[in-house]
């Protein structure tokens, strides 16, 4: 089953590797467009982790032993990494925090960002809540399915989301584009680099492995539960493709932005 989603993911996934958006960033005021609306990307997939860590290990008191012990272990070493790793000059950070400074030193604006992180209000709905903000529409729909889909509770959805539709494609091929444009540029994109970097070393061989074992073990022989994992991996990378084709409209119209 593992197989038969990554073949029907396959193309989606393709989508994706070779959209035009990369090569549309030759300029810094491309980069900080993308970057501005990039970030709800990477601030709304530690929920999505942390919901994981919820569900697949003990984090209530008494605490008792997990029932998923290695997809726990996943999970904590993503959660280990993506929320309190250390930035470029060794000081404590989550990867969230070390994108807002890279965000800082390329010139792109936060202050959408932490507009939008000092208005939640954790006793409202977090879909009303982005739906009355002022963001793109293709930002607030990537941002929605996000968060109904922790909503389900249904942790095999959310597993399959976050392996197959979440996966990080850009790094190995946005790296190269960030080079170059350091290259050309005035301005130093090593905040953006090294964040890129510690992705890819931080992201080892185990936990793409561990991540198709996770899903094995949550949709077990249940026919339905891999159906759901399929077609919830098959609206997120979608939803990608949303997110991309987007800011690269915004790239291509100026006074859009």
């Amino acid at each position: 089953m593992i197989h038969q989603i990554e073949n029907e993911i396959n193309s989606l996934k393709n989508q994706l590797i070779y959209h035009p958006l990369y090569k549309m960033m030759e300029q810094k005021e491309d980069l900080q467009v993308f970057m501005e609306h990039h970030v709800f990307a990477v601030w709304d997939f530690m929920s999505l982790v942390k919901k994981l860590q919820l569900d697949l290990t003990s984090t209530s008191l008494p605490w008792v032993p997990s029932s998923y012990p290695s997809a726990g272990r996943l999970i904590n070493e993503i959660v280990w990494g993506e929320e309190t790793d250390v930035n470029k000059d060794g000081l404590s950070m989550s990867h969230f925090e070390m994108y807002l400074q890279a965000m800082n030193q390329v010139g792109a604006s936060t202050i959408g960002m932490n507009q939008f992180i000092e208005s939640l209000d954790t006793s409202k709905s977090i879909i009303n809540q982005i739906q009355a903000t002022k963001l793109p529409t293709f930002v607030k729909e990537f941002l929605k399915f996000t968060f109904n889909v922790i909503g389900t509770n249904k942790t095999h959805v959310i597993a399959a989301v976050f392996t197959f539709g979440r996966e990080d494609l850009i790094p190995d091929m946005f790296i190269e584009v960030v080079k170059n444009i350091n290259k050309e540029s005035e301005g130093n994109l090593s905040h953006l680099i090294y964040y890129l970097e510690r992705h890819i070393e931080v992201d080892s061989g185990e936990h793409g492995p561990m991540a198709l074992k996770m899903i094995e073990k949550l949709c077990g022989q249940d026919q339905n539960k891999w159906n759901e994992a399929l077609e919830a991996s098959k609206t997120a990378l979608n939803h990608r493709i949303a997110l991309w084709d987007g800011i690269a409209n915004l790239i291509l119209k100026p006074t859009a932005k």
